[in-house]
């Protein structure tokens, strides 16, 4: 995956650097991190484009992002895309999680999904947040999972 920062500057070091030496930066400069990771995408004709998202949130002060964004042509069910998006989420948050641990930082994983069962996406809600709580993450969906539904869905929009 290539990452680069929201304005479009790719990052020229390995994410798990990259990101080791950002937290190390913010705190430095005083600064008390979370970091939510999150996957979204859209469906355009025959290709699947997804987004995923590290957002490093400032308590109190704002934040940034990272984010990766690729292309997929196999055509895909609508609760396969969302456990697909749970899927690339939760691989770079296991990627992460040792580095955020170090830092002393807390990390949670947010999925595209609604919790109003009147959403077709509520149809992958048992299975995404099983599979995330199942890898010892905290779990965030809709209207609480603003990685995903907000910052990724505004990559790919």
């Amino acid at each position: 995956m290539q990452w680069r920062k929201y304005r479009g500057e790719a990052l020229q070091l390995p994410i798990q650097q990259a990101v080791a030496e950002t937290l190390e930066r913010e705190k430095a400069a005083g600064y008390k991190l979370k970091v939510c990771i999150g996957t979204d995408s859209i469906v355009r004709g025959t290709e699947t484009e997804f987004a995923t998202v590290i957002v490093f949130l400032r308590q109190g002060q704002g934040g940034f992002m990272y984010l990766s964004t690729d292309k997929s042509l196999i055509p895909l069910a609508l609760k396969e895309r969302m456990m697909l998006e749970v899927a690339r989420s939760i691989d770079i948050a296991y990627q992460l999680c040792d580095t955020f641990l170090e830092a002393g930082v807390e990390m949670e994983v947010h999925a595209d999904i609604n919790t109003n069962p009147n959403y077709r996406s509520y149809e992958a809600l048992r299975e995404a947040m099983g599979y995330i709580l199942g890898m010892g993450f905290t779990f965030r969906a809709k209207p609480d999972a603003f990685a995903s539904s907000s910052c990724a869905d505004r990559v790919i929009h």
